[in-house]
């Protein structure tokens, strides 16, 4: 296998569970029973097929018989009718009625939505244990005061808790757009060639009634609760673009989160698990790379450029059918689930091992506690007898002074020691440092996490709890 094109997203990044959704055993055995669904429907409302050829073709749903197919495509050049020969060989007594009134889309999309079906399940499933462990998170730091940044620039500070309900909140969108798209798939039925079922009307002497039956029953078998209402050959492939918009939402919200977890290890505040052998870099031993947020960033780029395929492929059908959609959906549903399932994993590995540094984080914050507490320095002084304006005035002079001494100087910054010595505040250094206690400036922080977590957290996983307490191992 060495000597040709291996996917990444199989080998590196995507789990064995994603991949067997997307397999082709998946695909073939959902076909098979796609035509045992069929024939049920069709001797359910009046066609001459038997018990006993329903039971040849349920024996054989899961036992196929992948070289018979493999070489009859190699002569016929069409893949389902392959399959509707190799499932025969296996069924001769019901040959006859496999694929009866079916065109190739049957199987076929109604196989795509089936697996995106599951696919998204998937993604449901692991999400959720996201939003889990970052609430786990949250909670445990929900009263650490950090420093805020806005524009990259030290700002009011926050905790590291409330930072993380701003992911949360992110990946609890994402899984209310993948609920409603989920919630909302429609198998395409057997709608015929052209999608006006020309072919059962034939079969079924033109009994409309009957025939109105037919998409239903389908549905049911294969435990959806609708098909489409209205199609051409294939269902919309506006379908592929929601789904695949589901899949970018994520990654955009996994890309926003790796970036902050890549400056925060910057800072050396916030870390990613780092392994014991784990080697930061060929030439300098001494580096800690953030290679799975590195990672999370790579992949959920790619997803959120594949989503294009799907909107321009959408965008370019011609009328009932054209084929020019279906190299494109090869590659770029499949692989959009497969990174979005490695994304995921990382998160789910990156979440669990974060390391926090309190005492680096405190040392930032207090380097510009001061400037942030100089409203509350103030205040302290008006009520010692100052004058209001005058000290803003004063209090903007010094601070732009220690700001030059920290940028110009490579000092600490000295703006209590200025205020201290400036008679206009009346105020010891001593009084000066009650009001560097962080926990002040924090607002309503702590107390918007609980909020947060109470109200919007804990109902999502109260009611997935059965899905809880997924692990990923990452390969690489």
């Amino acid at each position: 296998m060495n000597d040709r094109y291996q996917s990444p997203l199989s080998e590196r990044y995507a789990s064995r569970e994603m991949q067997y959704i997307f397999s082709p055993d998946m695909k073939f055995k959902t076909w098979r029973k796609l035509w045992i669904a069929l024939a049920e429907t069709e001797k359910e409302l009046g066609l001459n097929i038997t018990d006993e050829q329903i039971a040849e073709l349920k024996e054989h749903a899961e036992d196929i018989n992948y070289e018979v197919a493999k070489e009859r495509e190699k002569a016929v050049r069409h893949d389902v009718m392959s399959h509707v020969y190799a499932y025969g060989v296996q069924c001769p007594k019901a040959k006859g009625i496999i694929h009866l009134g079916a065109t190739s889309c049957y199987v076929g999309d109604n196989t795509d939505i089936i697996v995106m079906a599951q696919a998204l399940k998937l993604v449901r499933q692991k999400l959720i244990n996201v939003i889990s462990e970052l609430a786990d998170f949250a909670d445990t730091y929900k009263a650490q005061p950090t420093l805020a940044f806005t524009h990259f620039q030290p700002a009011q500070p926050t905790t590291v808790g409330k930072r993380a309900t701003l992911w949360m909140q992110e990946f609890l969108m994402d899984l209310e757009d993948l609920e409603y798209v989920l919630g909302s798939l429609k198998l395409l039925g057997s709608k015929g060639t052209t999608g006006t079922q020309a072919s059962f009307l034939e079969l079924f002497d033109g009994d409309q009634e009957t025939i109105d039956k037919i998409d239903p029953m389908i549905a049911k078998k294969m435990g959806f609760e609708a098909c489409c209402p209205v199609s051409g050959q294939t269902y919309s492939r506006k379908v592929d673009t929601r789904v695949l918009n589901v899949l970018a939402g994520i990654a955009a919200s996994a890309h926003k989160f790796s970036n902050d977890i890549r400056l925060l290890q910057h800072l050396k505040e916030v870390e990613e698990p780092f392994e014991k052998t784990q080697i930061g870099s060929s030439a300098m031993a001494y580096k800690r790379n953030p290679m799975r947020s590195e990672r999370i960033a790579s992949l959920s780029r790619f997803v959120i450029c594949d989503a294009l395929n799907p909107a321009i492929t959408s965008a370019t059908q011609w009328f009932e059918r054209t084929l020019d959609d279906s190299a494109n959906k090869r590659l770029s549903v499949p692989e959009g689930f497969l990174a979005v399932d490695g994304i995921l994993d990382l998160m789910l590995n990156v979440v669990d091992g974060l390391v926090v540094y309190p005492k680096v984080i405190e040392k930032h914050l207090m380097a510009e506690l001061p400037f942030m507490a100089t409203e509350n320095i103030m205040m302290d002084a008006v009520k010692a007898g100052g004058d209001r304006q005058e000290l803003h005035e004063r209090i903007r002079e010094l601070s732009m002074e220690a700001g030059r001494n920290v940028k110009a100087e490579g000092k600490d910054n000295n703006l209590l020691e200025l205020i201290a010595a400036d008679p206009a505040f009346n105020l010891s250094i001593d009084e000066l440092q009650k009001a560097m206690d962080p926990s002040r400036y924090v607002g309503r922080a702590p107390r918007q996490v609980e909020v947060f977590l109470k109200e919007n957290v804990a109902p999502v996983l109260e009611a997935n709890k059965e899905l809880l307490g997924m692990k990923a191992q990452i390969q690489v």
